[in-house]
């Protein structure tokens, strides 16, 4: 199996690490996550990041494992900024979650396909 940190230091994904020891954890498979709140239909640029990282640790031998949470955009969350997020309801939360598994999925199928 190669190891996905070699890959993500050579791209430049990573440029520093506290210690090596996660190397040996990576020997074996390992389920990896992120998490994305679904405040909109559609995955944006800001997204992507961990998307490359959960794909690089997939073609790895690894699985990814994507949060969508629902309850998350349900409630505000100011995040820094000087007003809350806008409360959805139930149904704009749905419509959220399945825009955003649909982008994942095509993203973590297509990785493959596309990175070398």
């Amino acid at each position: 199996m190669e190891n996905v940190i070699d890959i993500l230091k050579e791209r430049g994904f990573i440029d520093a690490m506290t210690g090596e020891e996660v190397r040996d954890l990576l020997q074996a498979p390992i389920k990896i996550y992120s998490g994305f709140d679904p405040t909109a239909e559609s995955l944006h640029i800001g997204h992507l990041v961990p998307l490359i990282g959960l794909a690089w640790f997939q073609r790895c031998g690894h699985t990814p494992v994507a949060l969508i949470g629902g309850a998350t955009g349900m409630i505000g969350d100011p995040s820094g900024k000087s007003k809350e997020r806008v409360l959805l309801d139930e149904e704009a939360i749905k419509r959220n979650v399945a825009g955003i598994t649909k982008d994942v999925e095509t993203v973590l199928s297509r990785h493959s396909d596309v990175a070398k």
